[in-house]
């Protein structure tokens, strides 16, 4: 009821920072994550030295992966390939192998992956951000609760601010709580409109897990029509039951990519290879256009004949494509991708200093044991999670090239370190933990701007650039938490 009398912006006051608490840690691993996720191929590259400075054609590379998939993986129901592109070098295939997926990046003159190191690249990051490593459908399901959480904590957050724009010229330094407020205004506020936009379009984007009830009672007799209505050309055909072979790949592939047009090839799906009733689908690459996958075909895979094509123009359906197609951003040129980069990256520092600003607060009302948790918990998730990311580039150059399972190796060393910090803050008071975090990410990101040498590429460059700039955050962090020390040393002495 106290909340109630307040009116109307102490009752959003309220709402916006409690469920900014509640669900603030998985909020900025997702934002941290998914700002990596705009250079996912990318990060694929520099995680695969091997393939540095090579070039690649989209329809002779998938060709050459499907004929090394039908020599080694026969009798996987189904290829899923990327195709090679200007972005990635290579053509990322998925197929089933001994009962599980195998997911690795294949040579785009051989088609194989010998010689290419096992790694997940920056599909990692790309999962983690609406998967966070945990079975489907639960991932997705928090990831998409999140995401509507974040909408109505920028909306509340709007709501509270009642100058929110003269926020945007307004930063004091060294006013302590003040100037968490003002870093977290202003932050909020110079990417306002994209931070709207991706959190909006990832809630539509998981959509139907959040609201499921519409499908269940429109399709609840036959569940699979509803792919089938969604995208009619990606659903293939049913096996056969009678063995067959696929017709020459080349001219398929070759036909398709025409016409696709400008678009080109995007993802290749080949589903029952092996029999005759096999099928190709194709999708367009997107590069020319905001709505994702807006353009398939679907081809018989014994004679190349085109069974279905789809232009989506249906309204609604062109309209979720190009929320999709804003959220991941594959029509993005350069320039636009460093955009969405730092809007993300200004996200979680939001999220962060929100955090941060919360236990800041409350340390007036007393020092509990709650909010001791949290300020150590704060520091471990803050601190950590950059610091486990970047653990994962370095475990991509430190493991043995020839480990066995080394893709889930290097997976596992950002849950490991992770979970280290978590533990290292939980039994460290706040003010150490967020110093020793903050330098182990200085030396991880120090690092990975080394083993980015001989900086000759793009990639080689675009990493080292961020990896340095993290650098200098992290250790100008360091610096204001020593000064804080200092000064509350002094206050206690002078009271003393």
């Amino acid at each position: 009821m106290d909340i109630v009398r307040g009116g109307l912006r102490a009752s959003m006051a309220w709402l916006h920072n409690w469920v900014g608490i509640v669900t603030g840690w998985v909020l900025y691993a997702i934002a941290l994550s998914g700002a990596l996720s705009v250079f996912r191929p990318e990060i694929s590259v520099w995680m695969h030295p091997e393939l540095a400075g090579r070039t690649a054609q989209a329809v002779p590379a998938t060709a050459a992966a499907i004929g090394w998939l039908q020599a080694h993986a026969p009798d996987s129901p189904a290829w899923y390939l990327s195709a090679a592109g200007p972005r990635a070098p290579y053509t990322w295939a998925l197929w089933l192998q001994d009962g599980h997926y195998v997911q690795r990046a294949l040579d785009p003159l051989t088609g194989a992956p010998d010689g290419i190191r096992d790694t997940l690249g920056g599909e990692f990051f790309y999962r983690f951000h609406f998967q966070l490593q945990l079975p489907y459908p639960w991932g997705r399901l928090l990831a998409a609760i999140a995401a509507m959480v974040l909408v109505l904590t920028l909306l509340t957050g709007i709501v509270v601010h009642r100058r929110i724009f003269s926020d945007f010229f307004t930063f004091r330094p060294r006013k302590g709580q003040r100037s968490w407020l003002d870093a977290h205004n202003l932050m909020g506020v110079a990417a306002l409109p994209f931070h709207l936009m991706i959190a909006f379009t990832g809630a539509v984007t998981l959509g139907t897990l959040l609201f499921p009830w519409g499908i269940g009672a429109a399709y609840h007799h036959a569940p699979a029509a509803f792919d089938t209505d969604m995208s009619p050309a990606t659903v293939a055909r049913p096996a056969s039951g009678h063995p067959g072979t696929l017709a020459p790949v080349d001219a398929m592939l070759r036909m398709a990519d025409q016409r696709l047009g400008r678009a080109g090839l995007g993802e290749v799906y080949v589903f029952n290879p092996k029999d005759a009733a096999s099928s190709i689908v194709v999708t367009g690459a997107n590069g020319d256009r905001i709505g994702y996958a807006t353009h398939v075909l679907q081809i018989d895979g014994t004679n190349g004949r085109v069974l279905k094509e789809d232009r989506e123009d249906r309204p609604v359906m062109a309209t979720f494509a190009v929320l999709y197609g804003l959220h991941i951003a594959r029509f993005a040129p350069g320039p636009t991708r460093w955009l969405y980069f730092a809007s993300g990256v200004l996200l979680a520092c939001v999220i962060a200093s929100g955090l941060r600003l919360w236990t800041i607060r409350r340390r007036r009302q007393g020092r509990t044991r709650g909010l001791v948790a949290m300020e150590r918990l704060n520091a471990g998730m803050i601190a950590g999670t950059p610091l486990a990311f970047s653990a994962y580039f370095l475990a991509n150059r430190v493991l043995p090239v020839s480990m066995p399972g080394r893709a889930d190796h290097e997976v596992q060393a950002v849950f490991i370190v992770w979970g280290a910090s978590l533990v290292l803050a939980v039994l460290t008071p706040a003010v150490w933990s967020w110093r020793i975090l903050c330098g182990a990410a200085v030396v991880t990101l120090g690092a990975i701007v080394v083993l980015s040498a001989p900086w000759t590429t793009g990639v080689e460059q675009g990493t080292a650039i961020v990896a340095a700039a993290l650098a200098l955050g992290f250790a100008f962090a360091i610096s204001r938490t020593r000064r804080g020390g200092m000064s509350r040393g002094r206050q206690i002495a002078v009271s003393r």
